[in-house]
């Protein structure tokens, strides 16, 4: 597909030139939260509203960055992915929330996903299943340092992708619930972090496109450890992932002025 400096993309209602050259850009799924990243970059600005997709552009360190939101699961995260590479974005790192898998990832915790469970449909209608759904290495190891710089607890490795929220947490009510028990139970065994349902979308059309891409996740809860009877455990806040993401995209920038 071709298009010109001012036509606007389908969905996200964005052109070239609103995005001004911009390479980098970050990933919240929630809209609300667009406005809210975009007060850590600097000259930052809106530039569109359509349908789940919010958009902010800013400066990193000179650099034009966007900030875009994604809406809930793979479908809208892979248009989002797709029309922002015809607009000429390299870079992506989703920032968004989980929930803990493995007894050591607590509310609060920071997660960088270096690959992700393809318990999902969308990546599928892009390459088989057999193919793995894994983040750049680049971003991975920016997001690492990031969490090092801000001194935060941090945990690195596989996520679990999936479709239905409530098939998830509530999989006993589900007619094909034999099979989302007994899988969620092999995910944790096999070392699976935490629980969400954008990445594997991201990787796999940044990896067949031949993008960059990464995510960095906040623990909002742990439902096996309130399973094991650790109450009371949850948290909302999302700075330090923010934090996580602005820091890592200086790593980045700073890597490419060398």
């Amino acid at each position: 597909m071709h298009f010109n400096e001012l036509e606007k993309m389908y969905h996200i209602g964005l052109s070239k030139e609103d995005i001004k050259g911009a390479k980098y850009a970050i990933l919240p799924g929630d809209p609300s939260r667009v406005k809210i990243i975009a007060s850590y970059l600097e000259n930052a600005h809106p530039l569109a509203v359509s349908r789940e997709y919010t958009s902010f552009l800013g400066e990193i360190k000179g650099v034009q960055v966007l900030i875009i939101s994604t809406g809930m699961g793979g479908p809208s995260t892979a248009i989002c992915v797709e029309e922002l590479a015809t607009l000429g974005i390299e870079n992506f790192i989703r920032v968004g929330t989980c929930g803990g898998m493995q007894m050591d990832v607590v509310a609060g915790d920071i997660v960088i996903a270096s690959g992700a469970i393809r318990q999902e449909g969308t990546s599928k209608e892009y390459v088989p299943i057999e193919f793995p759904a894994i983040a750049d290495i680049k971003i991975v190891n920016a997001l690492r340092e990031s969490v090092k710089r801000l001194h935060l607890k941090s945990h690195t490795g596989t996520v679990h992708c999936k479709d239905s929220f409530y098939g998830q947490h509530s999989p006993e009510r589900m007619p094909v619930s034999y099979e989302l028990q007994e899988k969620w139970q092999a995910w944790i065994k096999a070392g699976a972090l935490a629980s969400e349902m954008e990445t594997a979308s991201l990787f796999i059309v940044a990896s067949y496109l031949g993008l960059h891409a990464g995510a960095v996740l906040t623990v909002v809860w742990n439902q096996e450890r309130e399973n094991a009877g650790f109450t009371g455990e949850k948290n909302l806040d999302v700075d330090n992932e923010i934090k996580v993401a602005i820091e890592a995209l200086k790593v980045l920038i700073e890597e490419e002025n060398e």
